[in-house]
């Protein structure tokens, strides 16, 4: 069974394990997730459970939204998320850390940071033009766009400049390091997307190494 919450990244910080090495985790405030919805095959088609994470005033949603929280019998949440696999829950339980555990590998799934509009050089890692005569008088520009009078335009797809970041993306295969209950925290090894304070999920590894 596939086991997944919903979290907010809080930062990184460095533990250090039994060996004395150091290990660079990042915190993520994980639950607790009130299950809002339980989908059935018969009734939706497949199954899943929504969860909710976060609070917010019942005057910042509107009736559709509200209603649902309602009829759980659970407080309104600001974030709604499907997850797939997670099965004994019913409406109105509670997913919390406790439900990964130290050694397990889980997916992180996040927004990256925002760049806003950037370069070919930022955006694609590519080189500068050559600084000598006869080159410029812009040096960061993306440089020749490939063909000439045929086809007489730039293809689709072509490394270019504009928005840079805000995308979403999943690191898969981390490893956790440490479950802390009583702060509803888990420790992520290595760095995973998003600035602190954003929303992030974690569930079960589709790629686990043994």
């Amino acid at each position: 069974m596939s086991k997944a919450i919903i979290g907010r990244k809080v930062g990184m910080t460095q533990i250090f394990a039994e060996d004395g090495k150091v290990i660079p985790v990042t915190v993520v405030e994980a639950g607790p997730c009130p299950v809002v919805q339980v989908k059935t095959v018969e009734t939706d088609g497949y199954a899943a459970l929504k969860l909710g994470f976060g609070t917010v005033k019942e005057k910042a949603l509107n009736k559709p939204d509200l209603g649902q929280f309602k009829k759980a019998g659970v407080k309104p949440c600001k974030v709604l998320r499907e997850v797939k696999g997670m099965d004994g829950y019913k409406v109105g339980d509670e997913v919390k850390a406790d439900v990964f555990a130290a050694g397990d590998r889980v997916d992180v799934c996040g927004v990256t940071k925002g760049h806003g509009y950037t370069g070919v050089i930022k955006r694609w890692n590519q080189h500068r033009l050559k600084e000598t005569h006869g080159v410029g008088p812009v040096h960061r520009e993306p440089g020749s766009m490939g063909a000439n009078s045929s086809p007489s335009r730039v293809f689709k797809r072509k490394k270019l400049a504009g928005q840079y970041g805000v995308e979403n993306v999943t690191i898969q295969n981390l490893e956790v390091v440490r479950v802390d209950t009583a702060r509803n925290a888990i420790l992520v090894k290595g760095a995973i997307p998003g600035p602190r304070g954003s929303v992030v999920t974690l569930k079960t590894s589709v790629k686990h190494s043994k």
